[in-house]
């Protein structure tokens, strides 16, 4: 992908509201890509909706609720649904350490 500008959506499912982590991620001054924050409160179906109609390269997701697995295997059974399950997902916030691989 070298010269290539990667367009990143960073998304905040559910009603978890602690946005400072995506905000500083979705800054792209300075970081070589295109990203975009689509905000709080949304839903997975939103999401994905807007990755296919932005064609993302990545998908983010913020989350500090400590629901992250159901809500990454949700959101990855919508992608799929809409043929986008090749875009990469990157998930932070509070992710226990028994839940990341060794």
């Amino acid at each position: 992908m070298a010269g290539k500008t990667i367009k990143i959506l960073v998304g905040k499912p559910g009603l978890d509201g602690h946005d400072r982590g995506a905000k500083v991620v979705s800054w792209p001054e300075g970081c070589g890509h295109g990203s975009d924050l689509y905000g709080l409160h949304k839903t997975l179906e939103q999401i994905v909706r807007t990755a296919v109609q932005e064609a993302v390269d990545v998908i983010g997701l913020s989350i500090m609720s400590g629901a992250h697995l159901p809500i990454c295997r949700r959101l990855r059974e919508l992608m799929k649904a809409e043929g986008i399950e090749d875009i990469p997902v990157v998930v932070g916030g509070v992710i226990p350490k028994q839940d990341v691989p060794s």
